[in-house]
């Protein structure tokens, strides 16, 4: 049985669609609500698996052991991104649910006699942007914010545990995974977009690796059985590097519209970027962040199964046929 966390998230749900397509996989799931579909009898009529769910959050005072009976690999996809600004120790609150809440997941995990850990962590781990070329697998951490600090504590904490006691755990750093519906800042790129609004966008001639939703989530299904996963790192995009000028193209195409893109350079949009206190967001719009998967790749003989223009066409399947 797999227990997954975090299922009703954008990348938990996607999880769930997909095992819910092998019938000989039993699925429990466990966060505060249940998905749509599990603990419903007419989802039981339609498939022969067992699906289950446990009422529950995540924290370092949770009780997961009704919930990792009988479970033989943790998918855990549940996190914190956001506290409220005016919290009085952000970075704590944070590593309340982050950190500790997966480590005691972890150790309950042990308890239960669970084989394998799959965390879904953050390219921010290694860091904000690019220095000296693409991220690797290995490269020293650099975790730039509150969110990223409590994804990397918690990695430090499961590869500690991994060795005192034998739980394979497997992690994960995804840079930003785009699909429809998808949430934060490319949600609200594919709204404007869809709506021929004009971006300052033409020239950014930069280089960022995504992730196709698809591809991270086949990675992720790959990561519980595979015996190349054990106490690795895996780093993952769809392995096709492309300027933010360059993706904002082919979300326009894929849309059906013109895209509509002014050419402003990019030291203006960083000079406005200062002005207005909004650098960080224009950094990640023209800053780099490449990602080196061939260790992935190398490792599990994996590739991921669609192409950036494949991933970015799934998220307009509902609008005008494309370029």
């Amino acid at each position: 049985m797999i227990l997954l966390t975090g299922a009703t998230g954008f990348v938990g749900n996607a999880v769930l669609t997909q095992l819910m397509q092998q019938p000989e996989v039993a699925i429990r799931t466990y966060g505060r609500r249940a998905p749509v579909g599990v603990n419903d009898d007419r989802a039981a009529d339609a498939s022969p698996q067992i699906m289950s769910h446990v009422v529950g959050e995540i924290s370092a005072s949770a009780d997961y052991a009704p919930a990792l009976v009988d479970v033989d690999v943790v998918i855990h996809c549940a996190a914190q991104a956001h506290i409220n600004k005016n919290a009085t120790d952000r970075q704590a609150e944070l590593n309340h649910i982050n950190c500790d809440g997966t480590l005691k997941l972890a150790r309950q995990a042990i308890a239960a006699d669970i084989k394998r850990f799959v965390f879904i962590s953050s390219i921010g781990v290694n860091g904000s942007h690019n220095q000296k070329g693409p991220f690797k697998y290995d490269d020293v951490a650099a975790p730039w914010d509150e969110y990223t600090q409590s994804k990397y504590a918690a990695e430090l904490g499961l590869r500690q545990i991994a060795k005192e006691t034998g739980l394979e755990v497997v992690i994960i750093r995804p840079p930003l995974v785009y699909g429809a519906n998808a949430p934060g800042n490319f949600g609200k790129l594919t709204q404007t977009v869809r709506y021929g609004q004009w971006l300052p966008l033409g020239a950014v001639h930069n280089q960022r690796s995504f992730v196709a939703l698809d591809n991270l989530v086949d990675l992720i299904i790959t990561c519980v059985t595979h015996p190349h996963a054990t106490n690795q790192v895996f780093l993952v995009s769809d392995d096709q590097d492309v300027s933010t000028t360059q993706l904002l193209e082919k979300m326009s195409c894929a849309a059906g519209k013109s895209p509509r893109l002014l050419p402003v350079p990019m030291s203006w949009l960083r000079l406005a970027g200062k002005l207005t206190g909004k650098h960080a967001v224009i950094e990640r719009l023209c800053g780099n962040l490449q990602v080196d998967i061939s260790h992935t790749k190398t490792t599990l003989g994996w590739q991921p199964p669609i192409s950036l223009e494949e991933g970015i066409k799934r998220c307009f399947i509902e609008d005008k046929e494309g370029c």
